[in-house]
């Protein structure tokens, strides 16, 4: 499964990781790799969650990716 991770930086140098697909997903760390770290266990607790109580697991269909390169 792929879900979109927001990163965002805090004024203490800190990460806050969120994930808009998933309602109350959100993780932080002190370092952006941490944040990451966190964030992806955050995802497999929710997945794994939703699949214990019966409830769908939230995807992102009709999302596309694009990537560029930027000179």
């Amino acid at each position: 499964m792929r879900y979109t991770v927001i990163l965002e930086q805090e004024s203490d140098g800190g990460y806050v990781a969120s994930v808009p697909a998933l309602p109350g997903c959100v993780s932080q760390g002190d370092n952006r790799d941490e944040a990451m770290a966190n964030i992806r266990e955050a995802i497999e607790l929710y997945v794994e969650d939703c699949r214990e109580t019966g409830d769908p697991v939230p995807t992102e269909a009709g999302k596309e990716f694009v990537e560029v390169e930027a000179a």
